[in-house]
């Protein structure tokens, strides 16, 4: 039995890891107005290799983040307008018959937007669930399945997707195998009357904001592998634990407002997520070792569209945000 060969380290240190991202934020924030913690996390999602959802009614520049980042970042880039006709076949690609020049046939697959390093799904609640199940194995296992073949993407690979609030006409809900895809789910926010008047200046007169590029995917990759080998103490990780299974109902220790209002809680891949942002929460604030705090910072991002509510929830007009903010409330460092 052959040993496996170790994996080989980061050539990337903690302090240009802090720096890069700093960079990266900076040039977003030439363009996206106001917004820190909304680019904050759209970053820490990138850093991790994770995919990022922002919820928000139109207008709030949702898109216009996505496409300033891939400016920043110096990879390939695709967007795909989710509509209510939009097939599977048109996002991961399809299977044509070519001719050669001695007019021999043979099958050539096509490829689809997804096989690029960042892939902006706009809109993806306006599509059909039949066309949003063609994410699911790119999102998590970074490869796209035709017929026999196996196609690996590329890494980085980062799917950002926005979706309008769901009481808005002609939107298909997520289904939850999906929303647990993603690392993040971002609820962005309408500017403040300060913000709103530089959003005018910015976009209504003649200089228009330049971004440049100050990131590679190749750097990106190497900033993620770098944010895995931060340690985390074991009291650390059983808080994230507790946390975890705090939003299960059936739980010993289960607050009560879970008990009341929840129908299931979150999965494995969000104690993986808490950990991970954690990590990379303490780089850029120039630690090397996850606090409580990182944990408490990532907590309602990635907990929560993990956290499925119950009818009595919905009745009362309680959001997942409350139960979450109950669960940190009552599960104690």
């Amino acid at each position: 039995m052959t040993t496996p060969a170790p994996a080989p380290q980061p050539q990337i240190s903690p302090d240009e890891f802090r720096q890069r991202a700093q960079l990266i934020e900076a040039e977003v924030g030439n363009v996206i107005v106001g917004q820190r913690d909304l680019v904050r996390q759209v970053v820490v999602t990138l850093l991790a290799g994770g995919n990022a959802l922002l919820e928000g009614v139109p207008g709030l520049a949702k898109t216009t983040l996505v496409r300033t980042l891939a400016d920043v970042i110096d990879c390939s880039f695709s967007r795909i307008q989710f509509t209510p006709d939009l097939m599977p076949a048109d996002i991961i690609g399809t299977t044509l018959i070519s001719e050669d020049a001695q007019g021999r046939k043979a099958f050539r697959f096509e490829r689809g937007p997804i096989f690029a390093n960042m892939v902006l799904a706009d809109e993806i609640n306006r599509a059909t669930p039949k066309t949003q199940s063609a994410l699911l194995e790119a999102m998590q296992e970074h490869t796209v399945s035709v017929a026999k073949t196996i196609h690996q993407l590329d890494r980085p690979f980062f799917v950002l997707a926005t979706q309008n609030p769901l009481e808005m006409e002609g939107t298909y809900p997520l289904p939850e195998a999906q929303l647990d895809r993603f690392f993040f789910k971002v609820n962005v926010t309408f500017p403040t009357a300060a913000e709103l008047v530089e959003i005018a200046q910015r976009t209504t007169g003649a200089r228009r904001p330049q971004t440049r590029h100050v990131a590679s995917g190749a750097m990106i990759v190497e900033m993620q592998e770098l944010a895995r080998t931060v340690p985390i103490a074991s009291h650390v990780l059983a808080y994230a634990a507790r946390l975890i299974t705090a939003t299960h109902p059936g739980g010993k220790e289960t607050p009560s407002i879970t008990r009341q209002y929840v129908r299931y809680g979150a999965s494995p891949r969000g104690m993986q997520a808490i950990i991970l942002a954690g990590k990379i929460m303490a780089l850029l604030d120039g630690r090397f070792n996850v606090a409580f705090a990182d944990l408490k910072a990532a907590a309602m991002p990635t907990l929560r569209h993990r956290v499925v509510l119950n009818f009595e929830a919905q009745a009362e007009g309680i959001s997942s945000d409350e139960v979450v903010k109950g669960v940190l409330e009552a599960v104690k460092e």
